[in-house]
């Protein structure tokens, strides 16, 4: 998951680059007053959303296989560990059964 979000900030760095060039070049235009900067910024975040979405979807799927696996195995043990939690407890009110009889 780090590689991917190193990779997602990489593309918006690369946008916010070409972005920047554009519009002090002219090419795109300036923000009002001194909301250039946020102009910028905003301008680069709604163009490395999509190139993102494109570029790496196969990282993508690769840190959601991840994910899903972590997930699994935490179930997994988490329900192995309700199951000795069960049999502690079925023992422990057999020997009370047990020793009230």
């Amino acid at each position: 998951m780090l590689r991917y979000t190193l990779m997602r900030l990489g593309v918006f760095v690369g946008c916010l680059v070409v972005v920047w060039g554009a519009v002090y070049s002219g090419i795109a235009p300036r923000g009002l007053g001194d909301s250039n900067g946020l102009w910028i910024v905003l301008l680069a975040l709604l163009v490395s959303a999509p190139i993102s979405f494109v570029v790496l979807r196969k990282e993508r799927d690769r840190a959601s296989v991840q994910i899903v696996h972590r997930v699994d195995r935490m179930k997994a043990n988490l329900e192995a560990s309700r199951s000795q939690e069960d049999v502690a407890d079925d023992s422990a009110r057999t020997q009370a059964q047990g020793q009230t009889s």
